[in-house]
């Protein structure tokens, strides 16, 4: 199954495992607190419990947080969201796509001279990345604007 060239661009293998560990993180420090909770002569508290639970809620978040890393194209922009910041690209701003040796993710080579992680396209996903790395330089290069003839 082929994306449509401008669908979002977003991890498969960390998202599945990201948010698997976050509901395992959530129902298993649930789960210990009730044990606790109802255990005679544990000393657990209700302030325990909240604690335990407030405690999952901030890891679970901060899961979701960096699985939800994607990168949206526009018709006059890439919207890449990464793990801490959101940085809007215009496509004539990217020179390069480069995807390769022991890179993690996709970066982008701009023409102010910073680079930009795509950590929505991961190595860990395999021939699924590297086609998602095509079909951004081919919206690179299809959306990027055209010199003038002559």
């Amino acid at each position: 199954m082929t994306a449509r060239l401008d669908a979002p661009f977003r991890p498969r293998r960390a998202r599945i495992a990201g948010y698997a560990v976050a509901v395992l993180v959530v129902v298993t420090m649930l789960v210990v607190s009730i044990a606790l909770g109802t255990s005679p002569d544990s000393g657990w508290t209700v302030v325990d419990t909240l604690s335990a639970l407030v405690f999952a809620a901030l890891v679970a978040g901060g899961l979701v947080r960096l699985v939800g890393v994607r990168a949206l194209p526009t018709d006059d922009a890439l919207v890449v969201r990464n793990v801490l910041y959101t940085t809007r690209v215009d496509w004539g701003a990217v020179i390069a796509v480069r995807f390769g040796g022991a890179d993690p993710w996709l970066t982008l080579d701009l023409d102010d001279g910073q680079n930009l992680a795509v950590m929505a396209v991961q190595r860990a996903d395999g021939a699924h990345a590297q086609a998602e790395a095509e079909r951004l330089a081919r919206l690179v290069r299809s959306r990027a604007p055209q010199p003038p003839p002559g």
